[in-house]
This record gives structure tokens, C-alpha cells and sequence, in this order.
């Protein structure tokens, strides 16, 4: 029965024309069918057929833009156009186009709306959550093909976190707070990559420090944090250094991703060999076994053509404290290169 279930479902796949990764389509085909087998409820059943084609869609929307690095910013849909914070979140969103980046929005009006307008509608994204109250796309990205509107938070904010190459926070609600949160929780779990985490506020704005104050007073005080996650995130009250800062972040780090314990830094340029010999001393602490070394591409990643020229550092680092690898981020960045 099982084999010929699995036959059945590879002719099917493989007669729908799915060329790329075939096996993992086969593999959600065939978790479909265990849920029909587990006699899943209608609601449970309704849930996850509404979850999976809104990341579908999502995915779909994003692709042709997979070249392009993107920052998403947050804050209140509730402060007006005439708000020092709604100005300076606009011209976030200018100079980010600027430099080459593209926005993501939660596709509201406020801060959301100002970023997008700054942005201009051809680089920009609107991920919109249906609400009975106050949240509507804003002008900019209303009609736009780049428009996805969630009918959950969960999937909203699993598309923010997987193609968001920074995030900028302004001034906001329980909205932004839990989208802060989040980002965090998630870096510091070691549940989604590390990018920079900007809060910003205007010039003579306090709001995040009254929240950095909470943050160190209690929640660190209490030791429910560490110390090494404030390497985390980065409050400023200017657009140039925070643009300054995402822009540094990618200067000689480019990405890393897991195989098996290891943890592969891609590079722009190689690293000297003074440089990586201070990163182990700098790191050890950090590291389970061996050195960090330098190397080219590890046969698993062969997957991944479109970085398979970058040099690499692999390490096999604790997955206990992802404040040190985003510090360890930020010291190769300053390390001496080869070029």
C-alpha cells in the first residue's frame, strides 16, 4: 500500500511538470494525505489549506525579486502626515531606494504608508493584514502586484522574517512592540538568520530608550536575558547612520547558513590570516570544537550557484548565544581583508 502510494504520488508529481525539487513536493503531497488518513478536523483541515496558499502566493510575489536586498520597516499606522516621525520615515524609505534596497511594509497607512511613499510603489511591498478596523493598504501600494494580503499574523510575520535582510523600527503600538519582539525572540532562538535590527526615533525622541530602560532594568536585572543580546539590535535618531549601518553589515558578510553543526559565513572578500587567527582567539569561547577556518563552498551547498564563488569561514559554534555570532558578524566586517 505505502510503495504504492509513493509511486502513485511521483507519477503525479512528475506528470504536473514539477522539475525543480520534485522530492519535497512529493513529500507535501504525501503529508496531505496523512492528514486525510488522521481524519484531521474541517477546521484543522480549512487552517492549513488557507496557510499554504497564502505562502504559496507570497513566495510566488517575492521570487523575481530575489536579487534584491530588503528592509522592512515598522511602526504605528496611527501617526499623521504632519508627525516629525511620519516625515522621517519617509525619507527612510527614500534614501533606502537609494542605496539599492527595497521596502516591506505591513502595507498600512502611518509609518508604513510614509516609508512606502519614500520608497515609491516600484520598490515596495505590502504585506497586509485583513482587519476590521484601521488597517487598509496605503495609496502607494494599493493595487500594486507586490501587495499580499494575510488573513493570519503567523504567516504575515513568517514572510517578513524569511526575506527581510533588515529591519527598521519606528515609534509604535502593541503592533510594533510584538514585531520587535518577535525579531528578536527569533534571532536570539536562533530561529531565523541574524540581520540588523534598527530602532529608530526622531533626533529629540525618547521612546526607545524608555524601552531600553525596561529591557535593562528588569528583564536583564532578573538575568532573563543575557548581556550579549543587546549585540542584538541598535537604537539610533538618524536616517543616514542606520542606513550606514545595514549597508556596513553587508560589506564583507554576505550570508551563512547551517550543514549539520557547522555554521558557513559567506564572504564578499577573504579574510587575512591575521584576521581569522583573531577571531579565534576573540571567539573560542563560542566555538564546540576546532578553529574557525577558512574555505570555499562545502558540497551541500551546491544547491546555492548564485553564491558558489564567495569565500567562506565555517565554524561549529554553541547555539546558545546568537548575540556572540551577531558580534562575531560585526568584527569580520571590521577584520583586515585580502583585497
Amino acid at each position: 500500500m505505502k510503495e504504492n502510494e509513493e509511486a502513485a504520488v511521483k507519477k503525479i508529481v512528475a506528470e504536473s511538470g514539477c522539475v525543480h525539487s520534485p522530492a519535497l513536493i512529493e513529500e507535501m503531497v504525501q503529508t496531505a494525505l496523512r492528514l486525510g488518513r488522521d481524519k484531521a478536523s474541517v477546521a484543522d483541515l480549512k487552517l492549513l489549506v488557507r496557510t499554504f496558499k497564502e505562502m504559496r502566493y507570497a513566495a510566488k510575489v517575492f521570487q523575481p525579486y530575489t536579487d534584491r536586498r530588503k528592509v522592512a520597516v515598522f511602526g504605528s499606522a496611527r501617526l499623521a502626515p504632519e508627525s516629525a516621525e511620519f516625515k522621517m520615515a519617509e525619507e527612510m524609505g527614500r534614501r533606502l531606494v537609494e542605496r539599492d534596497f527595497m521596502v516591506i511594509t505591513g502595507g498600512g497607512d502611518g509609518i508604513m504608508g510614509a516609508a512606502q511613499k519614500g520608497a515609491g510603489r516600484d520598490h515596495s511591498f505590502g504585506l497586509n493584514i485583513r482587519l476590521p478596523f484601521e488597517q487598509r493598504a496605503n495609496e502607494t501600494i494599493h493595487g500594486d502586484k507586490k501587495l499580499i494580503n494575510f488573513n493570519y499574523f503567523f504567516t504575515r510575520k513568517v514572510n517578513f522574517v524569511k526575506e527581510t535582510d533588515a529591519f527598521v523600527l519606528f515609534p509604535g503600538g502593541f503592533g510594533t512592540q510584538d514585531e520587535g519582539f518577535e525579531c528578536l525572540t527569533l534571532m536570539q532562538t536562533g530561529k531565523s538568520k541574524i540581520t540588523p535590527i534598527a530602532f529608530l526615533d526622531t533626533p529629540d525622541g525618547r521612546y526607545w530608550e524608555t524601552w531600553e530602560f525596561f529591557i535593562k532594568n528588569d528583564l536583564l536585572r532578573m538575568k532573563l536575558i543575557s548581556p550579549s543580546d543587546f549585540h542584538l539590535f541598535k537604537i539610533f535618531h538618524n536616517c543616514d547612520e542606520v542606513i550606514d549601518h545595514i549597508v556596513h553589515f553587508y560589506s564583507v558578510f554576505d550570508s551563512y547558513r547551517w550543514v549539520r553543526e557547522k555554521m558557513v559565513i559567506r564572504l564578499h572578500k577573504r579574510l587575512t590570516e591575521r584576521s581569522v587567527d583573531a577571531l579565534n582567539e576573540q571567539f573560542a569561547d563560542i566555538l564546540v570544537t576546532g578553529r574557525i577556518e577558512q574555505a570555499g563552498p562545502l558540497p551541500e551547498e551546491a544547491d546555492e550557484t548564485e553564491v558558489a564563488g564567495l569565500p567562506r569561514l565555517v565554524l561549529v559554534p554553541q547555539k546558545t548565544d546568537f548575540g556572540r555570532l551577531r558580534l562575531l558578524i560585526d568584527t569580520i566586517n571590521n577584520s583586515e581583508t585580502e583585497d
